[in-house]
């Protein structure tokens, strides 16, 4: 077996223990794919509310971030905006200008919604997001894209703007990893921060 063969087959084993993860949540967690940008894989990414397929392809319009999103699971905001105080304001701005912010408190504490920066607010969830597959960005991208289920956390609205029944004109996908990688730098519960691995 030739390295590049074996590099290869290691990559996939990688990428199926990868989906070995938390699956607790009442929806579970789907695994994230390791494929690169380059290659003809996708990031499969699947519904908070029932586990099916969502029908989120690259488009003409989205920006390197969301393709490079859209082939490896990994949103290259998250980091950037770790490092970057300033550049995470753009994710700010979007969760103002389309009123998450209402729901999830100014401060992302929670209002009528889940709390975004202690896993979900008070009670059972102190320590716990309310969808354990939040704790990645491929599940956090596919609740916000989607929306949720009723449950303790109330409902979310589906926001992407490539799925059916969208708010509004919707997000791209650009638009939701910058609040995604905004989230990630306010979060101040105790749990793991795999977001940043």
């Amino acid at each position: 077996m030739g390295k590049s063969t074996l590099s290869l087959a290691l990559l996939v084993m990688l990428a199926v223990l990868g989906g070995c993860g938390d699956k607790t949540a009442s929806t579970g967690a789907a695994g994230e794919s390791t494929a690169s940008a380059g290659s003809s894989e996708t990031c499969s990414l699947v519904s908070t509310k029932d586990n099916s397929p969502l029908a989120i392809k690259a488009v003409a319009t989205d920006t390197p971030e969301a393709k490079e999103f859209l082939a490896t699971c990994m949103n290259p905001y998250t980091k950037k905006y770790a490092a970057d105080a300033e550049a995470a304001k753009a994710g700010r701005k979007v969760m103002t200008l389309n009123g998450c912010t209402g729901c999830h408190g100014g401060n992302l504490g929670g209002l009528m919604a889940p709390s975004l920066v202690k896993n979900g607010g008070t009670g059972a969830f102190d320590t716990k997001w309310v969808y354990a597959k939040n704790a990645t960005d491929k599940g956090m991208f596919e609740t916000i894209s989607n929306g949720t289920p009723g449950t303790s956390g109330g409902v979310m609205s589906i926001w992407h703007n490539q799925l059916p029944g969208h708010v509004g004109d919707g997000l791209t996908t650009d638009d939701i990893l910058k609040a995604i990688g905004y989230i990630r730098t306010v979060y101040q519960g105790d749990g793991e921060k795999t977001w940043l691995k």
